[in-house]
């Protein structure tokens, strides 16, 4: 039955919701009355937290396992109780997680393994609310040991302190939200030392401090806490109509400010759905975020694949620099390493690539590379390093290096130009095609310094060998393809199709499809009559070195298929290929350095968020608790 509508001086009232219930004919209704914060939700004081940390002897719970549980439970800023105990990890603890925490073979040789240590942590923290700094590390092992042992995983709500900590700090307090860093700038008790009852007691700390930042945006109950990561900025919201004519598909999509300039340049195999989470809480970089807020337009550029769209994102970015984009923003600024032309050759560090004017190996991102690179060429071979123009028939005194025996002299008439030429060879060759002339002195010595304990320089040496040996593969790749007048690519759509690909001297100049049924041959008729004809020389790259190696990439994928080729694709003979072992250890042993380390965007922000109290969030209030996303 309807309730009666308010008329002017009638009797009848439209009454809240929640007093409708109380109202009876002949009683007066309830008072209105403010919610409490008790009636939106648990207070935090309420809550219990079981703060936890884990020890392991890896970075991934597929392969790595639990050495050390150390847990605390708080509720209301007062410790209630700890659980720490050593974990026998069924394997050898490897020696650098021995170094990093302490933890040796040896220690865990007597202790429990998982299966029993769980149930008496489960139970310790059955009803509470678990935290972790890094949640998704800690909380990842105790999924992996509850599925390995048959135990159920509660469905308990989780908090990261590390998010909670860029949510509220900004870059003026902390450079960053390692746990290292945020203990001390909390004044906490306990230093954080890799072992996981002093780091949990460590979090406890950092948890409480956050807490005291979370009184000014009115977050007071578990479950504003829980959502804060998860909301979104009204004006952020407000903007979503400007994802409404964005087309599905792959494709190119441009931000605009108010002034009409690009501020952002993106790709997605569909434009529709990565536009629209600009404006939802998936969103949650900081950049972004302000990006949004000066945003007035969105264009649209559909492409035929996702080849086509990314090599139209690296030239809107190299156009335009849109002052949000960080990659490939500035591809000029590559630097390359030259074999100088001139009687006694050196290297040189240059921008540009000019035809015929020397041996040139790169691109390099930056200096630091670069740098790398040449120094472990002079280690390998002893090329002047002066910058001066040297000349066979004007003698000069020699530099300390010909003195260390790292030169030949060439100044002082102490080697001829013959002699020179024969060392520089050498790196001509290995950017040509065999590095192992250059390379197997470097690796010769690696094994020495280690040999002799001396793994500090061995690692230099080894990296910078890495540097090189990285730089020779990439110039040979590129050369490869800018040899090619033209060559027709193909790969499945996915719908018995295929995307076609008219690629010139490293550029691509067509992209189309060909339907199912439909003829390919047709199809590529059409688009070698719309194709770009690239200037510049022949054998040179006609577009830059990040949109050749698009195409290589693209090229590569399995099902790719090489329709036609005018000219000559061909590899370098023996190329880099019997140095691909050397290179695998070392991206392995990279991996090793910090298998803990947080991979997350986590950096903190230039000002904290504020968030209104009780602000909503998109689709309301968040179905799932944080821990089955952790």
């Amino acid at each position: 039955m309807p309730l009666p509508s308010a008329r002017p001086g009638g009797t009848g009232s439209r009454l809240p919701r929640h007093e409708q219930a109380s109202a009876h004919p002949g009683q007066e209704p309830t008072r209105p009355h403010q919610a409490t914060i008790d009636e939106l939700g648990t207070p935090l004081a309420a809550v219990t937290f079981v703060v936890v940390d884990l020890e392991t002897t890896g970075g991934s719970p597929k392969d790595c396992a639990i050495t050390e549980i150390g847990a605390v439970k708080v509720r209301g800023g007062e410790v209630l109780g700890e659980f720490q105990t050593l974990v026998d990890p069924g394997c050898e603890v490897p020696p650098y997680i021995s170094v990093l925490t302490g933890i040796t073979t040896a220690m865990v040789a007597a202790a429990p393994r998982i299966g029993a240590v769980l149930p008496a942590f489960l139970e310790f923290a059955r009803g509470a609310v678990l935290v972790a700094h890094n949640a998704p590390f800690d909380l990842g092992f105790l999924r992996a040991a509850c599925a390995q042992t048959g135990t159920a995983w509660p469905a308990a709500a989780s908090v990261d302190t590390a998010v909670l900590a860029r949510r509220l700090l900004s870059r003026d307090e902390v450079p960053n939200c390692k746990l290292a860093t945020l203990a001390p700038f909390f004044s906490a008790a306990t230093a954080p030392c890799h072992r996981a009852l002093d780091d949990a007691r460590a979090t406890v700390d950092v948890l409480h401090g956050l807490f005291e930042r979370l009184g000014p945006l009115g977050v007071t109950s578990l479950e504003e806490l829980t959502g804060l990561t998860r909301q979104v900025d009204p004006e952020r919201r407000r903007k979503r109509h400007l994802a409404e004519h964005v087309p599905p598909g792959p494709g190119v999509y441009v931000f605009r400010g108010p002034r009409d300039e690009p501020l952002y340049v993106g790709t997605s195999n569909d434009l529709r759905t990565r536009v629209r989470s600009y404006f939802s809480s998936s969103e949650q970089r900081s950049r972004m975020t302000e990006m949004v807020a000066l945003a007035e337009r969105v264009d649209a550029l559909p492409c035929a694949h996702d080849l086509e769209a990314a090599v139209r994102e690296l030239r809107l970015i190299a156009e335009h620099k849109p002052r949000y984009n960080r990659r490939s923003r500035f591809p000029e600024r590559a630097l390359w390493l030259r074999l100088t032309d001139e009687p006694f050759p050196r290297l040189s560090a240059v921008r540009r690539v000019r035809p015929g004017a020397g041996v040139f190996l790169g691109p390099f991102a930056d200096r630091r590379a670069a740098d790398a690179a040449a120094a472990a060429i002079h280690e390998s071979l002893p090329l002047r390093q002066c910058t001066s123009r040297l000349s066979p028939r004007v003698l000069t005194a020699a530099c300390a290096l010909a003195g260390m025996g790292r030169c030949g002299a060439p100044c002082t008439g102490a080697q001829s130009v013959e002699e020179y030429a024969a060392i520089a060879a050498v790196l001509r060759a290995a950017v040509a095609g065999d590095p192992q002339a250059l390379v197997s002195p470097l690796l010769d010595r690696v094994d020495r310094l280690a040999g002799e304990e001396r793994f500090e320089d061995a690692a230099v040496l080894r990296d910078r060998v890495a540097v090189l040996v990285r730089a020779v593969r990439r110039r040979q790749r590129l050369e490869s393809l800018a040899a090619v007048p033209e060559l027709v690519l193909a790969r499945p759509d996915g719908d018995g199709g295929w995307h076609l690909s008219i690629v010139r001297r490293g550029r691509l100049v067509a992209a189309g499809g060909a339907a199912r049924g439909a003829s390919v041959r047709d199809a590529l008729a059409g688009l070698r009559a719309t194709a770009e004809t690239p200037t510049g020389p022949d054998g040179e790259l006609a577009a830059s070195v990040d949109e050749t190696e698009l195409v290589l990439r693209w090229m590569e994928k399995p099902g790719s298929r090489l329709v036609e080729v005018h000219g000559t694709l061909a590899c370098a003979a023996p190329g880099t290929g019997g140095l691909s072992g050397f290179l695998a250890r070392v991206e392995a042993g990279r991996a090793l350095r910090d298998p803990f380390a947080d991979g997350r965007q986590l950096g903190t922000r230039a000002r904290p968020e504020r968030v209104a109290a009780g602000a909503p969030t998109v689709g309301g209030p968040d179905p799932a608790p944080l821990a089955s996303r952790a």
